[in-house]
């Protein structure tokens, strides 16, 4: 497969399509802080997402976690930042 060089790249949008004047008003990081308001990432090593296929599974397990870590320490521990826990980015 032939590739271009970066000069030699063809316009094939039609005229009427002025992707200039189209994309000026574009706002980088519009919806940045949405994402870091209510979503965590958080990435599963390899073996541990192969136990849990799905987010419900994951949730669900970790419930359950929260629930006996209530009950065997009396209700009076807080659960702690998971190690490597990143919010959107």
């Amino acid at each position: 497969m032939k590739t271009k060089s970066r000069g030699a790249t063809r316009d094939e949008l039609r005229p009427e399509y002025d992707l200039r004047a189209l994309l000026k008003h574009g706002v980088q990081g519009k919806y940045a802080a949405r994402c870091r308001k209510g979503t965590n990432l958080v990435l599963l090593d390899p073996e541990v997402a192969k136990a849990f296929p799905s987010a419900s599974d994951v949730n669900e397990a970790l419930r359950l976690v929260i629930r006996l870590t209530r009950l065997s320490a009396g209700g009076k521990r807080t659960a702690a930042k998971p190690r490597g826990a990143k919010v959107c980015g």
